[in-house]
C-alpha cells in the first residue's frame, strides 16, 4: 500500500461481503481491472490509486459495507471517538497489516479505523 494514500484519519479503505470470492475476484479484476491479495479462504484485499478494500465471506446486505479511515495514532483516535460520543464496538485488536478498532456513530453506523 503506497505511502501517500495513508492521510490521518481520513477514509482509507472499503469492506465488503462476499458469498464467493473468486466470483467477485473475476468480475472486479474483468470489470476494473482491480489486483487482489488472498488473505486466507475467507479474505481478499484489492488495492486501487487513491482506496484500497477487502471482501470477506459473509451474505451481502444492503448496508453492510464497512469504511474504515487511517489513523497516525490508533489510541488517541479511539479516545477522540470516545469523547465525541461514539460506542466502542470492538476494541483494539491485531490483523494481517496493523491494528484497528470499531465503533458506532451516534446514528448507529458502524465503522472502523486502523494504524500500522
Amino acid at each position: 500500500m503506497a505511502q501517500q494514500k495513508l492521510k490521518h484519519e481520513q477514509v482509507q479503505y472499503l469492506e465488503f461481503l462476499s458469498e464467493n470470492l473468486e466470483r467477485t475476484k473475476d468480475f472486479y479484476s474483468k470489470s476494473f481491472g482491480w489486483k487482489f491479495t488472498d488473505y486466507g479462504p475467507d479474505y481478499t484485499a484489492f488495492e486501487g490509486d487513491y482506496v484500497d478494500g477487502g471482501f470477506t465471506t459473509g451474505k451481502p446486505v444492503k448496508g453492510t459495507v464497512l469504511v474504515i479511515l487511517y489513523s497516525d495514532d490508533l489510541e488517541a483516535t479511539q479516545q477522540k471517538v470516545k469523547a465525541a460520543g461514539g460506542k466502542i464496538v470492538q476494541d483494539i485488536f491485531s490483523f494481517p497489516g496493523g491494528r484497528r478498532f470499531h465503533f458506532s456513530d451516534p446514528n448507529g453506523y458502524e465503522l472502523a479505523v486502523w494504524a500500522h
